[in-house]
């Protein structure tokens, strides 16, 4: 595998330690002779067997997980299909709708289907995300086919985790797998990214978890019928003042040649560069460069998982006791897999915090000298850290 680009890569084989060497641009990784831990020590690295590589560009390496034994049944899977009707219209009333009111909007002219759910914003370090709160399975067919298609946006709902519109996702740098801290809240993960067509919300969320953020329950209406032929003024007439209306038709227009563009995301991301990114969210403060650094150091990103002679596993080197305190599900699959990238990264950082690594500064070596107990692995980790940084700048 191609390395990160350097000007300067001068391969030495020594029995010393490894060296990082910062180029313009790159970093060389020069290794000696492995550390080996004591055998009580709770995260282990394997002796090297060969000289690692240069590591190679994170956004161009796609991590991959051991295949599940028993896959976990998402939700709506195996169920009947669900065929989409797409609202036309989207509107926000001034207060809960009753049903006197949605009964009046069924009546008026080319609407066929009339939905109502719960809406609010949050705030996420001050920025802030319009949400539905709707329940999984009345919802789907309110979405784009290829939305309402995949069970996985459905059992990330049920399961209380964020469907975040693919348009925020890009405008608010938000990360797939990624942990946001609501202002005031909870943290919530994003576990799904998709194209909702539904212009001016920034994602989904369960009913359930709408009410417990407080948002305001039966204000949002969506409106089913005939493409273009819903009128604008009759919705407006029967929810009163203080409404607001979307014509989604007319908001999402596009050329006769052209084709919208529905896309879906879920669980994972999509290169190893994407996935330290996301695990880093899960500890306030960590810089994803360490746990990139970490990686490089015990697996080389996933290509010399162990077992080790003392019996770490996975890309992370974790010993099989510590994964069961501080393994989690990073995909949102159902299993906490010491073997799968996906879960092993945000262990990692999870481990890495509980040792106060978010805090910086002498508690983040600290941290990292708990992953390995010798500070030359300190050194090492947040030397090639440094160079992660200054390549991804």
């Amino acid at each position: 595998m191609s390395g990160l680009p350097s000007l300067r890569a001068v391969i030495l084989m020594v029995a010393a330690v490894l060296v990082v060497t910062a180029a313009a641009g790159g970093v060389v990784v020069i290794l000696g002779d492995d550390l080996v831990k004591t055998a009580n020590e709770p995260v282990r690295r394997k002796p090297t067997q060969r000289p690692q590589q240069p590591s190679p560009r994170l956004d161009q390496l796609v991590p991959t997980a051991a295949p599940v034994k028993e896959p976990v049944k998402d939700f709506g899977q195996g169920g009947p299909g669900v065929t989409a009707t797409p609202p036309r219209v989207l509107a926000i009333a001034a207060g809960a709708v009753p049903k006197s009111t949605r009964f009046a909007l069924s009546a008026l002219k080319y609407v066929q289907k009339v939905a109502v759910v719960d809406a609010g914003a949050v705030k996420v370090a001050g920025t802030a995300l319009n949400l539905l709160a709707v329940d999984p399975a009345d919802f789907r067919s309110w979405t784009p086919q290829p939305v309402a298609d995949q069970p996985a946006v459905w059992s990330a709902l049920a399961r209380g985790e964020l469907v975040a519109d693919a348009g925020a996702m890009r405008r608010f740098g938000m990360i797939l797998g990624g942990m946001y801290q609501v202002d005031g809240g909870p943290r919530l993960r994003v576990a799904a990214s998709a194209t909702l067509g539904l212009m001016g919300v920034d994602g989904l969320v369960s009913a359930d978890l709408g009410r417990s953020l407080g948002f305001a329950p039966g204000v949002a209406v969506l409106l089913h019928g005939k493409a273009g032929k819903i009128s604008e003024s009759g919705v407006r007439k029967v929810l009163g003042k203080g409404s607001q209306v979307v014509m989604l038709d007319a908001a999402h227009r596009t050329p006769k040649q052209q084709k919208p563009q529905t896309t879906v995301n879920v669980g994972r991301p999509g290169s190893y560069l994407d996935l330290y990114k996301a695990a880093a969210t899960r500890c306030p403060g960590l810089s994803w460069t360490v746990l990139a650094a970490i990686g490089q150091v015990e697996s080389s990103h996933g290509r010399n998982n162990g077992p080790s002679s003392a019996g770490a596993l996975g890309p992370m080197q974790f010993m099989p006791a510590t994964w069961k305190h501080y393994g989690v599900d990073g995909d949102g699959d159902g299993k906490a897999d010491i073997w799968s990238p996906y879960d092993a990264v945000p262990g990692a950082a999870n481990y890495l915090c509980a040792n106060g690594a978010g805090q910086g500064g002498e508690k983040l070596r600290k941290a990292i000298w708990f992953y390995n107990h010798s500070w030359d692995y300190v050194n090492k980790v947040m030397g090639i850290a440094d160079a992660y940084a200054r390549t991804y700048a």
